[in-house]
């Protein structure tokens, strides 16, 4: 049998971290507990979780900053809760590294959905090849990105949307095509989500004042240099 996947769940409401603990073992996870940012960052350096929900409002700081300090360090999915609706409060969470946000109230079977899609993208995906394009090397089966010889950080996120890109290389790929290959459907709309990953893979994989290997193409979607 395998090990059952253990998620941090952050959030300072006792119901709710109750109804998600509930939620994660009918769904076969294991649910580690946090109710503070400072208590999240220990319980995460004591033993690495797989995935992390993360409340947007808590009462030592934000879950926008704790996503950022998590990301110092681990690659990890991140999802984001909030009753918070405003497109810049889910756009400033995707910038700080979650992988995905969900507005409160949220349907059981959503949330459990996105979970599973999120850690889906980080296991194996066997029998694709290295690809290396002016100094940029993605190596789709081992998930792991070089640019001049330097390991490049990805979020699960992040790579699944270079990969999506460097698969269909020299090809434009519109918005609603990147969104439905790497979100699934129900994102086909959401351009917002989809900039603000492009701006966060570009800053990490082009070189200073360049871009060098995605290309936008005004209005209707972007090119992976061939």
């Amino acid at each position: 049998m395998s090990e059952r996947h253990r998620v941090l769940v952050v959030d300072d409401e006792r119901q709710i971290l109750r109804a998600l603990k509930v939620i994660l073992r009918d769904a076969g996870y294991d649910a580690i507990e946090a109710t503070t940012v400072e208590e999240a960052l220990d319980r995460a350096a004591v033993r690495p979780p797989d995935a992390a929900i993360i409340d947007l409002m808590l009462p030592d700081g934000s879950g926008v900053d704790l996503c950022r300090q998590l990301r110092e360090w681990t690659s990890m999915p991140i999802i984001v809760l909030s009753a918070v609706g405003e497109e810049s409060a889910k756009v400033e969470a995707l910038e700080a590294g979650a992988d995905d946000y969900v507005t409160k109230p949220f349907g059981t079977r959503e949330l459990v959905a996105r979970l599973g899609a999120a850690l889906r993208r980080v296991g194996d995906a066997p029998g694709e090849p290295a690809i290396e394009v002016d100094g940029l090397l993605v190596d789709l089966n081992a998930r792991v990105v070089r640019r001049e010889g330097e390991e490049v950080h990805l979020t699960p996120i992040e790579f699944d949307l270079l990969r999506a890109l460097v698969r269909h290389r020299g090809r434009l790929m519109t918005h609603r095509a990147l969104l439905v290959e790497v979100w699934g459907p129900q994102y086909g709309d959401d351009t917002q989500v989809l900039r603000a990953h492009i701006a966060n893979l570009r800053r990490k994989i082009e070189p200073p004042g360049e871009r060098r290997y995605i290309r936008t193409e005004p209005g209707i979607g972007y090119r992976f240099a061939a």
